[in-house]
């Protein structure tokens, strides 16, 4: 991915332990072995390749299910720390961006199934007079579903001007700043929708924050409480957590570097490990590891969060925009690699951090990394390199990669 897709990518988003009896082989150093049943050579040279690229850091894991264990292997690349020179640790917690998305989904599906909501209820009828603005933004025509599935056409708010300038030239003067959901739609409804309703797709990060408010009204509690309960604690992610205006990060983690939006190679590089992440809210907040994010999408592809209607629902898709070959479903996106695996996935980026989890269809060979950085991240390598062995996919496959990994 360019420089200029994960500056898109950033203001787009801005786009429990292993079971027991699993096979641990951590591979701190470029030299390590690979766990039991895959060979992952090609996915740490592809991290040993992103920090001499000059990341700071690049954190992984992978998770294999056979019949008689579960396999993980773990591997980093760099430094957590550019001056105590740590280095990275499987336990390391991290901001995941927008990989939190599908969070809100699953909460909204597990809504729908106790019979409190339809995902074809429009905005208006649970949030009245919420959205409405500028060139016809009318919550009467959107629907839950459009929200989840980006189809909807609302405004993306961190496509805004003056939300770019906050991201980037103002960011550290301004990052410990409280911003509401409603302000974040209103930044929103200053501009027209791209298209009716139902259309087409844009990625827009409007939509989960509409998302996050509907939850909090349909429940009567906060999106905090409902998505800790229903799907951080149901699924056992010990190291994962919903911050809200929290400004620092739970232990044992390491620092967030950003470069504030620039692709310069000789930008100035920040150190933004504190920030008040409400600005991303329901659509990107959350603080996990790469074990969780594993674990969490072996059991959501696996089937085991959601009730069988509502697991359709989930990886029903659209294309990702006209002609496009990669497709999104409720939160979570999907393709076919050229060696036949289709996977599952969602990439992340916020100041200091760049996420990706992928997962084959059943859960059964998940994936996970973390770049303790926000100006670079080959994430296609990553993908191509742990589920087909080659590093370097070429042609018609790294576009649909691309769209894959770029939505943020």
């Amino acid at each position: 991915m360019s420089a200029r897709s994960i500056r898109r990518a950033l203001t787009g988003f801005v786009v429990a332990a292993t079971a027991a009896g699993a096979l641990t082989a951590t591979a701190p150093a470029a030299s390590a072995a690979p766990a039991a049943g895959h060979g992952h050579r090609a996915t740490q040279d592809v991290m040993d390749a992103e920090v001499k690229a000059g990341v700071p850091g690049v954190l992984g894991q992978a998770r294999e299910r056979f019949p008689d264990k579960i396999a993980t292997w773990n591997g980093s690349s760099g430094v957590a720390d550019v001056d105590t020179r740590r280095p990275r640790l499987p336990e390391d917690r991290f901001r995941i961006g927008s990989i939190s998305k599908v969070f809100a989904s699953v909460v909204l599906l597990q809504l729908e199934a106790e019979g409190r909501l339809s995902l074809d209820d429009t905005v208006e009828s649970r949030l009245p007079g919420v959205l409405r603005g500028k060139g016809g933004h009318d919550g009467g025509h959107v629907t839950i579903r459009q929200l989840l599935n980006h189809s909807s056409g609302i405004y993306n708010y961190t496509e805004d001007d003056g939300f770019r300038k906050y991201l980037s030239t103002e960011f550290m003067e301004r990052r410990f700043e409280t911003r509401t959901p409603r302000d974040l739609v209103d930044v929103a409804l200053r501009h027209e929708p791209y298209f009716a309703p139902g259309t087409d797709f844009h990625y827009s990060n409007t939509n989960y924050i509409l998302a996050g408010m509907i939850i909090e009204k349909v429940t009567g509690r906060s999106y905090a409480t409902e998505v800790t309960q229903r799907v951080i604690r149901r699924a056992g992610l010990r190291s994962t957590t919903y911050p809200g205006t929290s400004l620092s990060m739970p232990g044992p983690h390491g620092r967030g570097y950003s470069k504030l939006l620039k692709q310069e190679p000789d930008a100035k590089v920040y150190d933004v490990t504190e920030l008040n992440p409400s600005w991303g809210g329901a659509a990107g907040a959350i603080i996990s590891t790469t074990g969780d994010l594993n674990r969490f999408y072996d059991l959501l592809l696996g089937g085991k969060l959601l009730p069988g209607k509502q697991q359709r629902e989930l990886l029903t898709t659209i294309p990702m925009g006209k002609d496009s070959p990669a497709r999104y479903g409720l939160g979570i996106m999907s393709a076919t690699l050229s060696c036949g695996v289709t996977v599952w996935s969602h990439s992340g980026g916020i100041h200091g951090s760049t996420s990706l989890v992928v997962s084959d269809e059943k859960g059964g060979h998940t994936a996970a990394f973390n770049y303790n950085g926000d100006w670079h991240a080959d994430l296609v390598s990553l993908v191509q390199a742990e589920y087909c062995g080659a590093a370097k996919p070429a042609g018609a496959e790294r576009d649909t990669l691309n769209k894959l990994t770029a939505l943020r």
